[in-house]
């Protein structure tokens, strides 16, 4: 018999900045008291509107304290529907905006950290952003505005974060998915960077893709599937893209042995891998990229499997 599930994931339970345990996240987001305090917020002007010369304890800062906590620890969780959405436009955020993140270590302590990240958006004419923290690292979703873009915003915050670890950029994607997005592929990035040595500072997401898919990053998946294998199959069934690729990673690299197995000459093989690395992008021949290649080809594979199992 199959076991009931629910519409939605599992909530975390989170503590605050002063270490004191919320709520279950599900609760602030429509399922306890709290709900109608939120949708009554989402139709008032934004706090974000709000004048400087008050008090910085003031209520509507402590609020938009705990709503940000919570909305940023939903997207963090892969919540993107109308619940959080609200709690977006109480921090006054539209229904369209394209944003990106970047992840790392903080250099000092949260707080301070925390501060300069919004402070270092700000100057740069940025207007949203969205900060929060999970075990040591810490990131930021912000709204592409004005100079705040994903390279100009990276590079300005990047004397924030620890120098001795890596620190994350995710480029831009759209509107709420897309936020949800950017910021599980950041924090995903930083876990998996450890298996990649050197790294570029700043990563990017996508640098570590056949790492983040050991983790288990469906995301990574995707993007596995969607942009490296579909790229070995542009040209149709008759085309030996993939067949010479996998043959030749196989083979460990070897012209002689690929040929062998696909009874063509190594001259055949060597036009073939370069031909493909100029079409797709990825070069077979380079280590790292095999690699990438190796695991999208698995992914692809398996999907394909699976879907004609269906």
């Amino acid at each position: 018999m199959t076991e009931p599930h629910d519409e939605h994931p599992s909530p975390p339970v989170f503590a605050d900045e002063t270490g004191e345990r919320d709520h279950d996240v599900l609760d602030w987001l429509g399922m306890g008291d709290d709900e109608g305090v939120i949708r009554a917020r989402s139709d008032d002007a934004p706090l974000t509107d709000r004048p400087d010369d008050r008090p910085d304890d003031r209520p509507d800062d402590r609020f938009a304290q705990r709503v940000e906590t919570i909305a940023f620890e939903a997207l963090r969780q892969g919540l993107h529907d109308a619940r959080v959405a609200s709690l977006l436009h109480v921090l006054g955020w539209s229904d369209e905006f394209s944003c990106f993140a970047v992840a790392g270590t903080p250099a000092g302590a949260y707080a301070t950290t925390s501060t300069g990240i919004r402070l270092g958006i700000h100057n740069l004419g940025g207007r949203l952003s969205l900060i929060g923290r999970h075990g040591h690292r810490c990131a930021v979703v912000a709204v592409v505005h004005g100079a705040a873009t994903p390279e100009v915003t990276c590079t300005a915050l990047l004397d924030l974060f620890d120098a001795h670890q890596p620190v994350c950029l995710v480029p831009a994607q759209r509107d709420l998915a897309g936020a949800s997005r950017v910021l599980r592929a950041a924090f995903s990035s930083l876990a998996a960077a450890p298996a990649v040595q050197p790294l570029p500072r700043p990563m990017r997401a996508d640098d570590v893709l056949p790492e983040r898919a050991l983790l288990g990053d469906a995301d990574a998946r995707e993007e596995l599937y969607t942009t490296v294998y579909a790229s070995l199959l542009r040209e149709g069934d008759d085309d030996p893209t993939l067949s010479t690729i996998s043959a030749f990673i196989r083979t460990g690299g070897s012209l002689d042995l690929t040929a062998h197995e696909l009874n063509v000459h190594p001259n055949t093989v060597r036009y073939r891998l370069k031909r493909a690395a100029e079409t797709t992008g990825w070069d077979a021949t380079d280590p790292r990229e095999a690699f990438v290649l190796q695991t999208a080809i698995a992914v692809g594979h398996m999907r394909d499997a699976a879907r004609e199992d269906s």
